[in-house]
């Protein structure tokens, strides 16, 4: 591979990066205030309320059943208006977003849902409000398995990023594209592969140790 393709290949893995980390952040940001009113309004809980319940369960799910390369076609004039643009590396983070989202708040609510309700109703015996059951009880004893949710979908968004690239979105998906497919540079497609697998193996590897590392301290 020339040194010309090694930039082009640093310079796709960096706009990956930013595509992946800025959406993840910002999905989870927003994901998780979902998945806790998600949690908290189901039957039996702290705060039941099925006309809410059901109202943004069926948003979340109506989101989620878009597959990404139609989700960002369809919101190409939302893009231009948020972002100013519909191609580039910036305008890719607002349709990964909106696919990431619900996913994650999905991944929440099921985190959530795990946690042993003897934990929750002994909270409530010493008068703990919902804040402090969410804050104190839910999210700490959830943390774990949500690190490892998230985990899951910056991966998946590691893939959806590659798709956004076929529709101009740049990063290595544009790169395998361009060159490794339109120009027939096999080289440059296994090398982009390669450093996918890399990526990948490298976030799983990161979230297993911190939600390793969190479920210990919560045994202590």
């Amino acid at each position: 591979m020339s040194p010309n393709m090694m930039n082009l290949l640093v310079k796709a893995l960096g706009e990956t990066i930013y595509m992946v980390a800025l959406s993840a952040l910002i999905a989870t940001a927003c994901g998780i205030p979902l998945g806790v009113i998600l949690t908290i309004t189901g039957k039996g809980h702290i705060k039941e309320n099925a006309a809410l319940h059901k109202t943004l369960g069926s948003l979340v799910n109506a989101l989620r059943s878009v597959p990404f390369i139609i989700l960002m076609v369809a919101i190409i004039p939302l893009t231009r208006l948020v972002v100013g643009s519909s191609i580039g590396t910036t305008a890719a983070i607002l349709p990964l977003t909106i696919s990431c989202t619900p996913f994650i708040s999905r991944i929440i609510e099921s985190s959530l849902l795990e946690v042993d309700p003897g934990v929750i109703e002994a909270a409530q015996s010493m008068g703990a409000s919902a804040g402090q059951i969410i804050w104190k009880v839910l999210l700490p004893e959830a943390m774990h398995s949500i690190v490892l949710g998230i985990t899951l979908t910056i991966i998946s968004l590691i893939g959806s990023s590659a798709m956004a690239g076929a529709l101009g979105g740049g990063g290595l998906g544009d790169l395998a594209i361009r060159y490794g497919y339109q120009r027939f540079q096999a080289d440059t497609m296994i090398a982009t592969v390669i450093v996918l697998i890399v990526l990948v193996q490298l976030v799983q590897t990161i979230g297993n140790k911190i939600s390793a590392h969190l479920n210990k301290n919560k045994i202590k």
